[in-house]
């Protein structure tokens, strides 16, 4: 995978010139991060397959002559949008935590080629002791939404925002097993995401963790297709996506997961030893219009 040019300055910097920082928090809204063009191949998309669990004998997901691109892997082409943000003082990416995520898909992704991103801060939240920043990313091809916790920015008197939405209600129409594996999130960072508290025990340490974690988007990733098994939905057909990340996971976790409702569009949650590990999960299955 190859991440090309920022082609698109902020909006009012000059050439070469680092944009004016805002006063607080609140005023990143509606701030520009530029655009971006990413290129990647049929081995990206496989490997990012079997990151989030694809099995060998699902071929459609791992075979470049069958080849359907899962709709998660758009998260590893957009995520120098929060990159961004963060290298521009917005937050502190070493405290930051991210909250939630939010897919749509518009068309399937090509096999291999390129795809235009643009991004901008949408809705920041004083919740008091902390911020929450909305990072959004557009292309022809999907809209995704990052929610992002950040520790210390908050207290600028703005709104508070949204609280929580209630959690599903009644008995789970399906349950299944998430099983991660040892060397998921050592796999998973070779999708893009190399923070070393994935990797390195001495980093996940330092935020106060036995061992590596697991990647939340590797683990909503892995979620949203099993998500897929339990319902029998093809994968790739996922048009919508949302979770809350509630908890952290380690490589070789098994959870529980819960799904909600009928049909191809339902709810569901991840607990671990009945501790929400994703909460709010919400997964829409479908064809695009004119796809057989």
């Amino acid at each position: 995978m190859t991440d090309q040019t920022l082609v698109t300055p902020a909006a009012g910097a000059q050439s070469g010139a680092t944009p004016a920082q805002p006063a607080n928090t609140g005023e990143w809204r509606g701030v520009e991060l530029g655009s971006r063009t990413v290129t990647y191949d049929e081995r990206d998309a496989i490997l990012y397959a079997l990151a989030v669990g694809a099995t060998a004998t699902e071929l459609d997901l791992v075979f470049e002559e069958r080849l359907r691109v899962l709709p998660t892997f758009a998260l590893t082409l957009a995520q120098w949008a929060p990159d961004e943000l963060g290298s521009r003082g917005a937050f502190d990416p070493t405290t930051a935590l991210h909250g939630s995520q939010h897919l749509t898909m518009f068309a399937p992704l090509p096999r291999r080629g390129e795809v235009t991103m643009s991004a901008s801060v949408g809705e920041v939240w004083d919740k008091g002791s902390a911020a929450v920043l909305e990072v959004i990313v557009r292309s022809d091809y999907f809209v995704a939404t990052w929610s992002l916790f950040a520790p210390g920015a908050g207290g600028y008197g703005g709104d508070r925002g949204p609280s929580k939405p209630a959690g599903p209600q009644g008995d789970p129409s399906a349950t299944g097993r998430l099983r991660t594996t040892e060397n998921q999130a050592a796999l998973y960072r070779l999708t893009g995401d190399r923070h070393h508290i994935h990797i390195d025990p001495d980093a996940a340490a330092r935020i106060n963790q036995p061992r590596p974690i697991m990647h939340g988007l590797c683990t909503l990733g892995a979620a949203a297709v099993e998500v897929a098994r339990l319902i029998g939905a093809h994968p790739a057909d996922l048009r919508t996506l949302d979770g809350r990340f509630a908890a952290t996971i380690f490589p070789g976790d098994h959870a529980d997961l819960r799904v909600f409702g009928t049909g191809h569009a339902v709810a569901f949650e991840l607990l671990d030893n009945d501790t929400p590990v994703i909460s709010g999960g919400r997964a829409a299955f479908g064809d695009f219009e004119g796809q057989h």
